[in-house]
């Protein structure tokens, strides 16, 4: 896939959310959590775009938006050409047909008094299909293609496994026949074993099916095997975006490089090395976000003045690292190091 799609089936442009807080007493507005601030990208027919990030930096605020599951402050988001924030609610349902999620908690979706076969079937009448026979069998052609047997329509969601039941949402999802599909942590609650299992169900049903996926994690492992791009988002904005080769081999913002040196490694003495290199880091640890500025500057190890004083724009960088001509980043200190895209400019000394 190119580093940014030319034809897209999703594009959102500019998205905001903010939630009120409230006064424990007087129930007045004492301000604003702004989970989502300026969020823009877009997603071809047939890519999978990664979005990652800690917990809290607005990752599956964004899909919800998306989805229009919980209305945004400001922005737009166009699928296949239709403005999904102005749609009517009529419209909206309709094309949900087209837009379906799966859940980071299935079990928390399900009606635990109904059977998977009536979970699974609620979802086909959307598509007209309400005969008894002809449901029936569509059921246990949705639970063969997540690897079910489909003779377990009758048993309640208790009585599976949290992989069990994350295929069983996956199952119901499809049964709509989308096109674009939120996948929302869907492995996070998983050992590993599992993970690799629905992880490579995913990757099957995309290929098979041409599904377009946006994939949310905080885990960027899980991410570089399914994704064509993956967008890192930290308190609320996105700070860098690439394709997946890029990222891993030439990780450019300091958060980037900060979530693959938290990755696992096996090795270990190149474990031992990382763990050196992150404590030697001299930016402060710091969870909350500047006021002003860039959000990660209180715990950049380059953090300069500007850094806390304006926000860096979003732009693509040109370096000697071929594929990462296209890697947009909001970064002061990469500003620095890397010409921007187009320029003539020599490079004086790539990031990471």
């Amino acid at each position: 896939m190119p580093t940014e799609p030319t034809t897209a089936l999703l594009e959102v442009t500019g998205l905001v959310k903010h939630f009120p807080q409230q006064s424990g007493t007087a129930s007045r507005k004492r301000g604003v959590v702004r989970a989502v601030e300026d969020v823009s990208f877009t997603i071809a027919p047939g890519e999978t775009l990664g979005l990652v990030g800690e917990s809290g930096s607005g990752k599956s605020t964004t899909g919800r938006l998306i989805l229009r599951l919980i209305d945004a402050t400001a922005g737009k988001c166009s699928f296949d050409g239709a403005d999904v924030f102005s749609l009517s609610n009529s419209e909206m349902r309709s094309l949900r047909r087209k837009m379906q999620i799966v859940f980071q908690d299935p079990y928390g979706a399900f009606n635990p008094r109904m059977t998977v076969g009536r979970i699974i079937g609620e979802a086909l009448e959307l598509r007209g299909i309400t005969g008894r026979s002809e449901r029936d069998a569509e059921i246990g052609r949705l639970l063969v293609l997540v690897q079910l047997d489909p003779a377990v329509r009758n048993r309640y969601p208790h009585e599976f496994s949290g992989g069990q039941r994350q295929r069983i949402g996956i199952a119901r999802a499809l049964a709509v026949e989308p096109t674009f599909l939120v996948a929302d942590e869907p492995v996070s609650a998983l050992d590993v074993s599992t993970q690799a299992e629905i992880v490579n169900l995913l990757l099957d049903l995309q290929k098979r099916l041409g599904l377009t996926m946006l994939f949310i994690s905080h885990d960027l492992s899980v991410v570089r095997i399914l994704a064509d791009r993956i967008a890192v988002m930290y308190a609320g904005r996105i700070l860098e975006m690439a394709s997946a080769g890029s990222l891993f081999t030439h990780p450019l913002h300091p958060y980037t490089q900060e979530l693959l040196n938290a990755i696992p490694e096996p090795d270990p003495e190149r474990a031992h090395k990382a763990q050196r290199e992150r404590a030697g880091q001299s930016g402060d640890t710091a969870d909350t976000p500047a006021e002003s500025g860039c959000p990660y500057a209180g715990r950049c190890p380059h953090v300069m003045p500007i850094c806390r004083e304006q926000m860096p724009a979003f732009v693509n960088y040109a370096s000697d690292l071929g594929e990462a001509a296209q890697h947009p980043t909001a970064c002061h200190w990469v500003a620095q190091s890397l010409p921007i895209e187009g320029s003539d400019t020599e490079i004086n000394g790539a990031p990471g």
